[in-house]
């Protein structure tokens, strides 16, 4: 047996030794029964010390591999040779991207963030310490998968307050965010009933995750209303309509209380129920947040509500609103996912609530967020004036430009981002392939009233040259 160790490795001489006997004997090459040298004298044949051969023996022994016989030395144990399968080259992975790559110093468009400059960091540090003082028996242990009771109660309190919500506690399970709660309302939803109505365009992850659950998709066009609910399928019954009834995501309608009322009674003809999902409600600019849908039907929708865009994405918080009807399995689905949520951020955020902060949080960023829009708006009209129309800019984080006449490409975005900038197409979210290729998304969230400006200022030089050289296919 030749072997030797690299005493200038970062490996400790333990493991080496240890993984190039391991290795001799899955591969064959030290056979059942065959005798390995003593410690002493493989120390000695190495120059090294016997305890690294004793440790590195200590290991092959524990996990098998080493088979001591009285008074005889070490062997080599029957049974522990495995060659396994021939290692293949790493495997291609498509890269998934939703504009968190984006290079430093380029301007990034991206709809959906918060500014994260603006996180009240003191007052959550505050609130973390306050409750990290608790017992530890009340901070360290295992918790209930449908969260604490304290964020849950804090929750019921807000939304029934501002969102005209009519729920109970024990009808709210914390998930890690929006996407974790419509992981577990599609578990509970989609059974023998495959087909789901949704919004176009709508976030491609929606699509891919009720697509993971095996869902069929069915699509209804959106407006400046939201979805058109004159032309929600018939006689199709869906296992559920997906709806953004406060800012549908991405064109920004709201739907108006007829829409909602034609929603609702489509779900009751068709025994659907409706998810909910409270996209940016609390950021309407141009009068109150409007009351939500959960309201007018508490036992037909299933509400989703998050804290991303109010404070920041990495506290990874959201939650469920569910009819009596769902709130065991949705428990139980919960406590399949991850057992439950992390403790210390679920008591400093209900802490944060009870004491007014988050209320008065969210009217701050209102304004924040107002101005913002105001800039992005003012630009795109100074910009572009009537070539260019204006979708959505009435609520959130973002607006959609609409350019009559453009097709935008894959060559113009990375023409834009190598001046500067990155744009966002609405046709990513699409389901009805070459619709809405003339619109852009445009995040005005996390980037200055400068950087608005200067990001324009590239797209209409670029967008100029554009309409002039078409783009190569």
């Amino acid at each position: 047996m030749w072997m030797s160790v690299d005493r200038k490795s970062a490996v400790p001489m333990t493991r080496q030794l240890y993984g190039r006997i391991r290795e001799e004997i899955l591969s064959g090459r030290l056979h059942p029964g065959a005798r390995l040298p003593s410690s002493r004298e493989l120390a000695s044949r190495l120059q090294i010390s016997r305890n690294v051969v004793l440790e590195a023996y200590d290991l092959l022994y524990a996990e098998g591999f080493l088979a001591p016989k009285q008074g005889d030395g070490t062997y080599v144990a029957s049974g522990a040779a495995f060659t396994g399968p021939a290692r293949k080259a790493p495997p291609v992975v498509e890269k998934v991207t939703m504009g968190y790559d984006c290079p430093p110093g380029v301007i990034n468009f991206r709809a959906g963030t918060p500014n994260l400059k603006m996180f009240p960091t003191k007052l959550w540090l505050q609130m973390v310490k306050e409750v990290l003082l608790l017992p530890p028996e009340e901070m360290f242990a295992y918790g209930h998968p449908e969260g604490r009771q304290e964020l849950r109660q804090a929750i019921c309190e807000y939304v029934v307050s501002q969102r005209e919500v009519v729920c109970h506690p024990e009808q709210i399970v914390i998930t890690a965010g929006t996407t974790q709660a419509i992981g577990i309302a599609c578990h509970l939803l989609i059974g023998k009933r495959l087909d789901v109505v949704l919004e176009d365009p709508i976030t491609r992850d929606i699509q891919l995750i009720v697509k993971s659950h095996g869902a069929i998709l069915h699509a209804v066009p959106v407006d400046s209303d939201g979805m058109r609910t004159a032309e929600l399928p018939l006689p199709l019954n869906p296992t559920f309509v997906y709806a953004t009834p406060s800012h549908q995501f991405p064109i920004g309608g709201t739907m108006p209380i007829q829409r909602r009322i034609e929603l609702l009674r489509y779900a009751e003809t068709t025994g659907a129920f409706i998810i909910e999902d409270d996209y940016d409600s609390e950021f309407r600019f141009d009068g109150p947040p409007l009351s939500s849908l959960h309201g007018l039907h508490p036992d037909r929708v299933v509400y989703i509500g998050t804290f991303s865009k109010t404070l920041c994405p990495a506290i990874r918080i959201g939650y469920l609103i569910l009819p009596p009807q769902l709130i065991g399995l949705g428990r139980s689905r919960k406590w399949q996912s991850d057992l439950h949520n992390e403790v210390t951020s679920q008591l400093a955020l209900a802490r944060f609530i009870r004491l007014g902060h988050y209320l008065r949080h969210v009217t701050r960023m209102r304004k924040h967020y107002q101005q913002k829009r105001n800039d992005m708006a003012v630009t795109l009209t100074q910009r572009f004036g009537t070539r260019m129309e204006i979708l959505g800019s009435a609520t959130g984080l973002h607006l959609v430009a609409r350019f009559p006449g453009c097709e935008f490409t894959q060559h113009f975005f990375a023409a834009t981002e190598a001046a500067g900038a990155r744009f966002y197409p609405v046709a990513t979210h699409a389901m009805k392939l070459g619709t809405h290729r003339d619109e852009l998304l445009l995040g005005y969230g996390n980037i200055s009233s400068e950087e608005i400006r200067v990001g324009l200022a590239i797209l209409a030089k670029h967008l100029d040259h554009y309409r002039r050289v078409p783009a190569p296919s």
